[in-house]
């Protein structure tokens, strides 16, 4: 099997995450068919404006009319190809109706008659990086590269906001700033609790260090939480920043704390050192790949569970204390 065409369509994955794991895979094909129209389709698509992956970035839509005139589009330009980076049976049956010829993916969630090309899922399987890459290699496309990374560009506009958005919240241009990200889009078995976050923050500041939290709207709850708990005013931009300012604030960060998160992936493909909790998720599968990635491990005899929601008492995210998390800052910077 090969992937050849004019047009290649790349239909991206969902999650924030997982598009930048999908980074080393989009290079390759990108190196290996330089001649062709490469359009990648997702909902995080605009975001990878300025990494060289695609010729066109077209967001996904939620409505299910605009996706209609998504497909009218796409059918419009007589696609050779669909690669399916997302294993969902939705992204087959786009794909067909998109007018792909060639609909390559993995061979799960139903969809094999929607599929020319269905590859037999990894078994065991692979770090998604490397799942990603093995697609593509089985239709004869080399991906090499194992590490994500992302390209930030010269912005002095885009510079000159985060530091205004920064020094808005109280944090000066000379602080060595930690990020805590506070949530998780997969579920609350991901979170840590508000009051370890807080405890961390206190550790951090009394190591010269400037904790600033990090999150979406649906944090700011989770904020107040931490914030109450530490006994003192935190630097916050939860729900303050916007999606294509993440990159470049993330990149100037001395160290992002987080849980199993797209934002932990983004800040590893910047360069940034990250320390990654794991609790419900399996590391081996999902850690953020990079020259100062970090992790710390939740110990409990049901993980890794994979559920959203714990049924208990959160055993393996309540087993990562503040002071582990703080010394594996420490060696992240260090890193």
């Amino acid at each position: 099997m090969t992937l050849d065409g004019l047009v290649i369509l790349v239909r991206l994955p969902n999650w924030l995450g997982d598009t930048v794991m999908a980074l080393p895979a989009l290079h390759g094909l990108r190196a290996a068919r330089p001649g062709a129209c490469v359009v990648a389709v997702g909902r995080w698509a605009p975001l990878l404006a300025g990494q060289v992956v695609a010729d066109a970035l077209v967001p996904y839509p939620r409505d299910l009319a605009a996706r209609r005139r998504l497909a009218a589009s796409l059918r419009a330009m007589r696609p050779d190809a669909a690669v399916l980076l997302a294993n969902s049976f939705e992204s087959a049956l786009a794909a067909r109706l998109w007018g792909a010829r060639m609909r390559l993916g993995y061979d799960t969630d139903a969809r094999r008659a929607l599929l020319t090309h269905a590859v037999p899922l990894p078994s065991p399987r692979l770090h998604q990086i490397d799942e990603y890459r093995a697609l593509l290699e089985a239709a004869a496309v080399a991906a090499p590269d194992v590490v994500p990374v992302w390209s930030l560009g010269a912005d002095a506009v885009a510079d000159a906001a985060v530091a205004s958005l920064l020094e808005e919240c109280g944090v000066s241009g000379e602080a060595r700033v930690v990020g805590l990200h506070l949530g998780a889009s997969f579920g609350s078995s991901k979170q840590w609790p508000a009051a370890a976050f807080a405890d961390a923050a206190s550790r951090l500041r009394e190591r010269g260090l400037c904790p600033v939290l990090l999150g979406r709207g649906a944090d700011a709850e989770m904020a107040a939480a931490v914030m109450a708990s530490a006994g003192w005013s935190i630097p916050s931009l939860v729900a303050r920043d916007r999606p294509e300012m993440l990159p470049r604030l993330l990149a100037g960060l001395a160290c992002l704390v987080s849980s199993d998160t797209g934002v932990a992936h983004l800040a590893a493909a910047v360069g940034t050192p990250t320390v990654t909790l794991f609790g419900p998720t399996d590391p081996r599968l999902t850690a953020p790949r990079g020259r100062a990635a970090r992790r710390v491990d939740g110990r409990a005899p049901c993980a890794p569970c994979f559920l959203a929601r714990c049924p208990i008492d959160h055993v393996c995210m309540r087993d990562i204390t503040p002071v582990s998390v703080t010394e594996m800052v420490e060696k992240a910077q260090a890193a």
